[in-house]
């Protein structure tokens, strides 16, 4: 497998083209005043009230997580393989 399907591109545009989204992000994360700590502390807290709601949320949300999952997995792998093959069959020869 090489790089550029790996990366979904060449790597230097890909990291290009992420740079420039990091920017877009930071910029607007900024306008609204969100900080990279209150960001951890939040993600802390949300942690410390689902372990305080006790397994039963906890259990709740796994269902969750694997019910979304038995669709979105395999509509991510058809994508992914169709992406694939497509771009296999664009290059020469």
């Amino acid at each position: 497998m090489d790089r550029e399907r790996l990366f979904g591109g060449k790597p230097l545009m890909v990291l290009l083209r992420l740079a420039v989204l990091s920017i877009v992000v930071g910029i607007v994360m900024s306008a609204l005043d969100i900080r990279p700590e209150n960001l951890i502390y939040n993600m802390k807290l949300l942690v410390q009230r689902i372990s305080s709601l006790g397994f039963g949320a906890v259990e709740s949300v796994i269902g969750y997580l694997l019910l979304g999952a038995v669709v979105v997995v395999p509509i991510w792998l058809i994508a992914r393989a169709l992406g694939l093959f497509r771009r296999s069959d664009d290059r020469p020869r």
